[in-house]
């Protein structure tokens, strides 16, 4: 790709005049940074200035995104990306992203990509002294879960979860006491202290499987009341639910999908078990979002409608450019606050560090350890 125009030039110029505004450019540590594992060596934070090399150097990258990302942006999220993927092995870090993280995430940055069952059980093979989860809060403290003895670091610690933050150990403590001897199964999207309470957990992709498991005839299945609504389509296990729900999926409607495929009665329809049960008999398919990505790669459809959070369709897009996606794009706000800036900052300053007390902590890594062996 040929250097850009002066303009796009002056766009990374403006960007960065913005982060020395903010005090997150130019920077200089004097002293070593010191976490809850380590003392880690200082490091400054680097220029992030659009070049020559830097073009030079991201250029494959962006040959992968070019579909998706306009070119006049580039030029911002380039330096960043150059400057993450140097200082990441300085800090021998290995960056974890989710899939509904943005395309120049997901596809720029990360090490390890997937949904929350496939990051759950890639944290504990991923190597590196530090994890950076880009992802939401709960994601974050599954990795220190999962890692004790590693530092784990998630750019913004206020990227919480509409669906983990509908329910405490509290709460579930309550029901035990109202259902006496009935298993507790709980959605990984959930906190610390919730899944302290558990007896296994559980993602969209193997929900089921979890449930049946247990070998009983009732389950109390927390806390996503449309995904327990699915599971129970699914399975003969009785399950007593809980009435959260993910604030990006809820807002989708069968109406809506109904109106594009009047539209074009071709396109085809997959939705994430999340969706209210309405938007789910509109569907062609229903799926955790690694059997979506599977089920798109695998079929090709000359179109399709993903009903889930809008990065991932062009985080797939990316990859199976000759598939037209037709975007509902509901955006998660959480999954949004971790951005190309503060992954940087979180490598050069070793923040913001997860910490879970340890009481709560050796409680809660057991029903993920459960569920992960079951899957072995």
């Amino acid at each position: 790709m040929a250097l850009m125009q002066q303009a796009t030039q002056n766009t990374a110029q403006d960007a960065t005049k913005r982060l020395v505004a903010a005090g997150l450019h130019g920077q200089s540590m004097s002293a070593p940074v010191v976490t809850s594992t380590q003392v880690w060596p200082a490091i400054d934070m680097p220029e992030v200035e659009w070049t020559p090399a830097v073009e030079r150097e991201t250029a494959p990258i962006y040959e992968r995104l070019k579909t998706i990302i306009p070119s006049i942006e580039w030029p911002f999220h380039a330096p960043y990306i150059h400057a993450i993927n140097r200082i990441k092995k300085q800090r021998n870090a290995v960056i974890l992203a989710h899939n509904y993280q943005a395309p120049e995430i997901f596809h720029g940055v990360a090490d390890v990509v997937g949904d929350s069952l496939q990051l759950a059980r890639l944290a504990t093979k991923a190597e590196g002294d530090v994890i950076v989860q880009c992802g939401v809060h709960f994601m974050a403290e599954t990795s220190k879960l999962l890692n004790p003895h590693r530092t784990v670091l998630i750019p913004d610690s206020r990227a919480g979860c509409s669906l983990a933050s509908s329910i405490t150990g509290a709460d579930i403590r309550l029901l035990k006491q109202r259902y006496p001897g009935v298993p507790v199964v709980t959605y990984v999207n959930s906190t610390a202290d919730v899944k302290a309470e558990t007896d296994i957990c559980c993602t969209s992709s193997n929900a089921v499987q979890v449930v049946e498991s247990l070998g009983t005839d009732r389950v109390i299945f927390l806390p996503d009341e449309y995904l327990g609504k699915y599971v129970q389509s699914l399975t003969k296990v009785k399950l007593i639910l809980w009435k959260g729900h993910c604030e990006v999926h809820e807002r989708f409607t069968g109406e809506e999908l109904r109106a594009y495929r009047e539209a074009d009665p071709s396109v085809q329809i997959i939705a994430h078990p999340e969706c209210p049960p309405d938007v789910l008999a509109e569907a062609d398919f229903t799926g955790s979002t690694a059997h979506m990505i599977d089920w798109v790669k695998s079929r090709r459809p000359a179109k399709v409608v993903m009903v889930t959070e809008c990065s991932m369709a062009s985080n797939v897009a990316a990859e199976v450019p000759d598939v037209e996606f037709i975007k509902p794009c509901n955006l998660c706000p959480h999954m949004k606050m971790i951005t190309l800036p503060n992954i940087l900052h979180s490598l050069v300053h070793m923040t913001e560090e997860v910490l879970i007390d340890p009481a709560i902590a050796e409680r809660a890594r057991l029903p993920i350890e459960r569920m992960i062996n079951l899957n072995a």
